[in-house]
C-alpha cells in the first residue's frame, strides 16, 4: 500500500471498479477541526488510515461501490476529572455503501448495517476521515485513575471558618430592637 494524503476529490466508482486500496499516515495538523479538540501536547500526533474499495451486487442485482475505512489515532484530550492530558485511542473500522441519490441514501441507511452515502464524482474522503474521528471521540474523556490528587469537592475549608466569624445582619437588627425596648 502506497501512503498518500487523503484527498477531497476521490472517484469512488473508479476505485471500486479497480478493487483499489489506498492509505496514509497524516499529521493531525492536517485536520483543522480535530486540532481544535486536542490539547497542544497532541497536535504532533499522526492519523493512520486505510481505505479499500470493491463492488458488490445490491438487492436488485446492480453492482454498487463499497468502501472499507479503517483508521487509528491517539488524541490528547483534557480529562474531565483532573483536567490533565489523557491519551484517548480512537479506532474506526466501518463499511460504506454508495448509492446514486440522496433520497436512496436516506431510505436505505436506516435499514442497513453499513453506512449508506451518496456517490459523488469527487468524494470528500479527507472530510469523511475527520468526521469519523470526531464522532468517535468520547463525550467525557477521562483517565481510568487520575494521576495525583484530584479535588472532587468544591468546598473551601476556610469558607466555614469565615462564616462563623462574620457578623450576622439579623443579629445586629435584634440588638437595635432590644436597645429600643430597654
Amino acid at each position: 500500500m502506497k501512503p498518500v494524503t487523503a484527498q477531497n476529490n476521490v472517484d469512488i466508482r473508479a476505485l471500486a471498479l479497480a478493487n483499489a486500496q489506498i492509505g496514509g499516515c497524516e499529521p493531525l495538523l492536517d485536520f483543522a477541526r480535530l486540532v481544535e479538540e486536542v490539547l497542544v501536547e497532541g497536535e504532533k500526533a499522526e492519523l493512520v488510515w486505510s481505505a479499500s474499495f470493491e463492488t458488490r451486487a445490491g438487492a436488485t442485482g446492480v453492482m454498487q461501490p463499497w468502501m472499507h475505512l479503517t483508521l487509528t489515532v491517539s488524541l490528547f484530550l483534557a480529562c474531565q476529572r483532573c483536567m490533565g492530558a489523557v491519551a484517548v485511542p480512537v479506532v474506526v473500522d466501518r463499511w460504506f455503501r454508495f448509492v446514486d441519490s440522496e433520497e436512496a441514501a436516506e431510505r436505505e441507511d436506516e435499514q442497513s448495517d453499513e453506512d449508506v452515502l451518496v456517490l459523488e464524482k469527487q468524494f470528500r474522503l479527507h472530510d469523511l476521515i475527520e468526521d469519523e474521528v470526531l464522532m468517535s471521540v468520547p463525550v467525557v474523556p477521562r483517565h481510568e485513575t487520575c494521576p495525583g490528587n484530584v479535588i472532587l469537592s468544591a468546598v473551601d475549608p476556610g469558607f466555614e471558618l469565615a462564616q462563623a466569624t462574620k457578623p450576622m445582619p439579623f443579629e445586629a437588627l435584634a440588638t437595635l430592637r432590644n436597645a429600643k425596648k430597654g
